[in-house]
């Protein structure tokens, strides 16, 4: 199991190369477009409980059942709770992330860690479900 609650790397999304030239509105379009491409890092909260293949997920760390961040980059992805721990999930692909997203556009954070705090996965609501 990974943990990544010891140690944080940070993973910065991969933008679209800016257009030439100077034209106003497609230099706008462009800083406004999310990151996309393989290496962007999608997050989705996850109010419910969270069941897979039939077993329901429980944060190993607080023994939570329910208000769940998952993040995806590439392949994997990681589900992570309000105390901070988080944990690669095997039995998640990005097909069943990508069934969950209703919205495709979102907010867009300048980084990973900015996203966890503005979303209040840092820890700062440990023990707290918020919905």
């Amino acid at each position: 199991m990974l943990r990544t609650t010891d140690h944080h790397a940070e993973t910065t999304p991969v933008l679209p190369a800016a257009p030439a030239g100077n034209e106003p509105l497609p230099q706008l379009q462009h800083e406004t477009q999310p990151p996309s491409g393989p290496g962007a890092t999608r997050c989705l909260s996850h109010p419910p409980e969270l069941s897979l293949r039939g077993i329901p997920v429980l944060c190993p760390a607080c023994q939570a059942r329910r208000d769940w961040l998952l993040i995806n980059h590439g392949r994997n992805v990681w589900v992570r709770c309000r105390c901070g721990n988080q944990w690669l999930e095997p039995e998640f692909s990005r097909a069943d992330f990508d069934a969950l997203i209703a919205i495709p556009d979102g907010t867009t954070y300048p980084s990973v860690e900015q996203g966890l705090i503005a979303l209040g996965f840092d820890g700062a609501f440990a023990g707290t479900y918020l919905e």
